[in-house]
């Protein structure tokens, strides 16, 4: 293109702007190309190499066991489990399944499937109704909430918060689901948690339908039809079955 990448002083080369701007397209695609053969590997036809399973944190405890016992069925994996909330992009093999919260993703080139759904409620701690008194349906705006961090979230109950309760009642504010509850159980404030996942917590209002969260097992078209992740696939829908017969928070879609 005729354009000079370096130029010379007296100490050696330095980049020049265009340089620059090369060596940083350079590293991106280099990420690119790694990330396709993460891809590439996960073609194969027998269950073996890495298997990226991404979530969000607080799903990790009934995930990892799960996970555990598929890698101890199929002896040549490798798992890693990445949690958190930002949403990997499987186009660039950061994973190989995923499962999300929320509305039905909308990727072009990856298959969704139902998962599964889950029970919110809305709650408070001890700690809070012994500074606060105890809310009810009718006294919400006159207490604290414990709310996202993010008004582009697509958790349901976060959306429900930001239309129906204050700004200025959400007094604490967090940044991911973890924190959430752990906030809660601090007594921060009013706040969501799955139904009777901590039987000391104190229920301020029956459950509306609107904050029930929905969980979908989310591939890529490229690698949906592979063996690793059918095997994975298989494994978590009948992980779901178990826990959806022990657990009345959880039951599978319709």
């Amino acid at each position: 293109m005729g354009v000079k990448l370096f130029q010379r002083h007296a100490r050696g080369y330095t980049p020049t702007e265009a340089g620059t701007d090369l060596a940083r397209i350079a590293a991106t695609t280099e990420e690119q190309f790694i990330q396709l053969g993460t891809r590439l590997k996960g073609q194969g036809e027998d269950v073996s190499g890495e298997v990226v399973v991404t979530a969000l944190a607080s799903f990790s405890p009934r995930l990892t066991p799960v996970l555990a016992a598929f890698q101890h069925a199929n002896p040549n994996t490798v798992i890693r489990l990445r949690t958190g909330l930002r949403l990997l992009r499987l186009e660039y093999g950061e994973a190989h399944v995923a499962v999300r919260a929320g509305s039905a993703p909308q990727e072009p080139d990856n298959v969704a499937q139902r998962f599964l759904n889950m029970e919110l409620g809305l709650y408070v701690s001890p700690l809070y109704v012994e500074r606060y008194g105890m809310p009810s349906e009718q006294t919400l705006d006159q207490h604290h909430f414990i709310g996202g961090d993010d008004a582009t979230s697509r958790a349901p109950f976060i959306r429900w918060m930001n239309d129906n309760v204050d700004e200025e009642n959400i007094t604490f504010r967090v940044t991911d689901d973890v924190s959430l509850q752990q906030a809660l159980l601090a007594g921060a404030g009013v706040g969501f948690a799955v139904r009777g996942q901590h039987p000391e917590m104190l229920e301020v209002m029956p459950p509306l339908p609107e904050w029930r969260s929905e969980f979908w097992l989310v591939t890529h078209v490229d690698l949906h039809r592979s063996a690793k992740v059918q095997a994975v696939l298989r494994c978590l829908k009948d992980a779901a079955k178990v826990w959806a017969a022990s657990d009345p928070a959880i039951s599978l879609p319709d």
